[in-house]
C-alpha cells in the first residue's frame, strides 16, 4: 500500500544544566564561581529527500528523538550540544499537530529545510550570578526542557493537473501514453492504489500529471480509500475528469460526472471550483444504434453551458489525446505558476509555553495549617539551590512563582503564617 499518512511522536532535546562549582586552586582557598552553562539541546528538522516518494520510513518506527544537551561543567566548561535530528521528507509533505490538524509546515516549493521541535536552551551556569553583594552564588539554571509533541505527516501530491474519475476508465492508460510514467494497468477496479505522475511534453511547455485513484461514492466521508485519494488532489490546478463514454460497465458518464464533483465539494469546497476539463474516454467502443443519442454529446449538452469542455478521446488508440492535452495547456498558462502550499497555523514552541509543570500540592491531613508541593523538576532544583543565602532563596521564591505554584497554593486557602512543606524544606507563608 502507497504510504501517504503517518502519525509520530517527536522530542527535541533538552537543554543541559547549568553547574554549581567554584575556583580551587593552591593559595586560592575562596575563588569564585566557576560554574559552566549546559548545552543546548538538538532541534528536529525536516529536510526534502529528492529521492522519496512515500512515508513508508514512518510507518514502523513511532517515536523520534533528538539529542539532549550535556550539562556545564567546573572550571567554565560548557556543556555539549545536542545533535540534531533531521528527519528526511518527500516534497510535498505537510506536518501537522495530531490533535487539532492545524499545519505546522509544508514541505513545497521553496520550503526544503525547516526547523519543526527547537531544542530547549542550556542553563546558566552559577558563574552568571555573581554580583558585589553575593559573590558565591550556589545556584545554577536549569536547562529547558524538550519539546514533546505528536504530529500527522501528509503526503500531498504536487502535481499541475489531476486525473479523477471512477475506477477502469482509463486514467493510467492514459497517463501511459502521454507521459514517461508507467502505471500498472489492468481491467479490474482499484487498480491503481497509489498516485502515479509523469511528466507531459508539449511544445510550449509541458506540465506534471497525476494519476489520482479511483473515486468511489462517499469517498469524502472517508469510504474505502477516499482521504487517501481527495488530498493528493489539493495541489492540482486543473482536473481532467475521465469518464466511460462507451458505458462499457454500464456506467452513466452524466451520473459520474455529478458523483465526482459532489465528492471534491463534500471534501472540500474549494476543489469542486478549480477549472475542470472533461475526458469522454473509450470512444471507440461506443455502439450506436441508429435512435441512440450520442454519449458524447450529452455530455456536451450538460457541462459545456457550465463552462466545462468535453473532449471525446480514445487513451488506447491516442484519438482526440493531442487536442485535450493543448487545451490544458492554454489553461494552466492563465493559472498562477506556484504551487499551492498550505499556510502555517500552528507554532509548536507554542506547546512548550503551555506546557504545566509536573507538580502536586495538596493540603496535609496529618498536620493543620500545611501544605505539602511535590514534584520532579522541584526536587532537582533544591538540589542546587542554597535556601541559607538570601539570593538563593529568593531565587526559588522566583521560580515558585513563575510556575504557578504560589497561585496554587492561594487556591487551596492558604493563609498567612501556614506551613509549607517542600520535601526536606519547611517554611512559613506570607504573601
Amino acid at each position: 500500500m502507497f504510504a501517504d499518512r503517518a502519525r509520530i511522536i517527536l522530542r527535541s532535546g533538552k537543554g543541559g544544566d547549568g553547574h554549581v562549582s567554584f575556583r580551587r586552586e593552591l593559595f586560592v582557598p575562596d575563588g569564585g564561581p566557576d560554574g559552566g552553562d549546559g548545552g543546548k539541546g538538538g532541534d528536529v528538522i525536516f529536510e526534502i529527500d529528492e529521492g522519496l516518494n512515500t512515508l513508508i520510513d514512518f510507518r514502523h518506527r513511532r517515536k523520534f528523538s533528538a539529542k539532549d544537551g550535556e550539562p556545564g561543567g567546573k572550571r567554565r566548561c560548557h556543556g555539549s550540544n545536542g545533535d540534531d535530528l533531521v528527519l528526511h521528507v518527500p516534497e510535498g509533505t505537510v506536518v501537522k499537530e495530531a490533535q487539532s490538524g492545524k499545519v505546522i509546515a509544508d514541505m513545497s516549493g521553496t520550503n526544503r529545510r525547516q526547523v519543526i521541535l527547537p531544542g530547549g536552551r542550556g542553563g546558566n551556569g552559577n558563574m552568571h550570578y555573581a554580583t558585589a553583594t553575593m559573590q558565591a552564588p550556589k545556584y545554577a539554571q536549569p536547562g529547558q526542557d524538550a519539546i514533546e509533541l505528536e504530529v500527522l505527516l501528509e503526503l500531498k501530491v504536487i502535481a499541475d493537473v489531476g486525473l479523477v474519475g471512477f475506477p477502469n476508465v482509463g486514467k493510467s492508460t492514459l497517463l501511459a501514453r502521454v507521459t514517461n510514467a508507467t502505471p500498472k494497468i489492468a481491467n479490474y477496479h482499484f487498480t491503481t492504489l497509489s498516485p502515479n505522475l509523469g511528466v507531459v511534453d508539449l511544445d510550449g511547455g509541458g506540465f506534471v500529471m497525476a494519476d489520482i485513484p479511483g473515486l468511489i461514492e462517499g469517498a469524502s466521508e472517508g469510504v474505502g480509500l477516499g482521504y487517501e485519494f481527495l488530498r493528493h488532489i489539493e495541489r492540482t490546478k486543473v482536473m481532467i475528469h475521465m469518464v466511460d463514454a462507451a458505458s462499457v460497465e454500464g456506467r452513466d458518464p452524466v451520473d459520474d460526472i455529478l458523483k465526482i464533483n459532489a465528492e471534491l465539494a463534500a471534501y472540500d469546497e474549494a476543489l469542486a471550483k478549480r477549472p475542470q476539463v472533461i475526458a469522454a474516454n473509450k470512444i471507440d467502443a461506443i455502439y450506436m444504434e441508429t435512435d441512440s443519442e450520442d454519449p458524447v454529446q450529452r455530455l456536451k449538452d450538460v457541462f459545456e453551458p457550465q463552462g466545462i469542455k468535453v473532449f471525446a478521446i480514445s487513451a488506447v488508440s491516442g484519438q482526440g489525446v493531442q487536442e485535450l492535452l493543448h487545451h490544458v495547456q492554454a489553461m494552466l498558462r492563465e493559472l498562477p505558476q506556484e504551487t499551492t502550499v498550505f499556510e502555517p497555523e500552528y507554532d509548536p514552541k507554542l506547546h512548550l509555553a503551555g506546557k504545566p509543570l509536573p507538580f502536586t500540592v495538596a493540603k496535609s491531613e496529618e498536620e493543620e495549617n500545611t501544605y505539602v508541593v511535590e514534584g520532579p523538576r522541584i526536587e532537582k532544583m533544591l538540589g542546587y539551590t542554597n535556601l541559607e543565602s538570601e539570593k538563593g532563596f529568593q531565587f526559588f521564591q522566583n521560580f515558585l512563582k513563575e510556575n504557578g505554584i504560589l497561585d496554587e497554593l492561594e487556591a487551596l486557602g492558604i493563609q498567612d503564617g501556614d506551613t509549607v512543606r517542600i520535601y526536606g524544606l519547611q517554611f512559613d507563608y506570607y504573601k
